[in-house]
């Protein structure tokens, strides 16, 4: 029943969000950094030794304007052996035509991909590659998508840099004609795929706020079934919520609500995992990882 609930949450998700809106390797454990916290020495060092003790591996941080404390902060993550991926935004609330067939656009934000790769990352990340929520629905849309994706692969291929992409959750149940994200389409040209698989973000609400493990789970479910369900051609990081913005949750309802999510992750064969938290709040997932090493 879950499963027709999930596909359902989908259609109807996207339908609201239409008419509003060293390489790493492994079983990557990785948080997801804002700019400026990361140029916050002090909570970055914090950051750090929870995230080590924890077993984290990997730091995905957002570049959106150089600085100087951003390169040397880079410098604490190489001391303590955790993976730089550098987070690029590349249309912010999503892209319009002209924007998403100019070179010259990508060009621009290739210039921050460009610096993080002078600076040590690891891997790429591109949130945001996609069409705005307005646009009409057409096959055309992923295939213009796809150019971009394929343009910085090669720019970044040479360099033994992997290249991942993010997708919204609906993309785990196949094509969104109208965001223009294709999970099959973009296995030709990205090394990993990112899907924000956030329970918050399906509907009805209430439904996967009480279930985030069973939608986790079929959504990458999904994705693998697009692929035959066998061996895909690309690892999956799937991005994790660490809080439901929709409910107020008790301290061991949002211990539960993690650990389930964490839960599915791995029930689903996926190669690792990102957890979001958009101020970086990450004490809870710190706890979790902790107590199950302790076990």
């Amino acid at each position: 029943m879950i499963k027709k609930h999930v596909a359902m949450a989908l259609f109807f998700c996207s339908f609201l969000m239409l008419t509003s809106l060293p390489s790493v390797a492994g079983h990557v454990k990785g948080i997801y950094v804002t700019q400026y916290n990361f140029e916050n020495t002090a909570f970055l060092n914090y950051l750090i030794k929870n995230a080590k003790n924890a077993g984290i591996d990997t730091f995905v941080i957002d570049l959106e304007k150089p600085s100087k404390r951003y390169k040397d902060n880079i410098g604490l993550l190489r001391d303590n052996h955790i993976n730089y991926v550098a987070r690029i935004i590349m249309f912010p609330n999503g892209g319009t035509p002209n924007q998403i067939e100019n070179p010259n656009v990508w060009q621009k934000k290739y210039a921050l991909v460009k610096q993080a790769v002078n600076w040590g990352a690891n891997q790429i990340q591109l949130d945001y590659i996609r069409y705005n929520t307005k646009q009409k629905p057409s096959q055309e849309n992923a295939k213009h998508v796809l150019a971009i994706i394929s343009w910085y692969k090669n720019k970044i291929s040479g360099q033994n840099i992997p290249l991942q992409v993010d997708v919204f959750g609906i993309a785990s149940f196949g094509e969104s004609k109208y965001i223009g994200q294709n999970i099959k389409l973009f296995s030709k040209s990205v090394d990993a795929i990112c899907p924000m698989v956030y329970p918050s973000h399906y509907v009805p609400f209430p439904e996967h706020f009480k279930h985030p493990y069973d939608t986790v789970y079929v959504s990458l479910d999904h994705i693998k079934k697009q692929f035959g369900g066998d061996k895909m051609p690309m690892k999956m990081y799937p991005y994790i919520e660490l809080s439901n913005y929709h409910y107020p949750m008790s301290h061991q309802k949002t211990l539960d609500y993690i650990q389930a999510q964490l839960k599915a992750v791995k029930d689903a064969g996926a190669d690792g995992w990102y957890a979001w938290s958009p101020h970086n709040r990450y004490d809870n997932l710190f706890y979790i990882l902790k107590n199950q090493k302790n076990n």
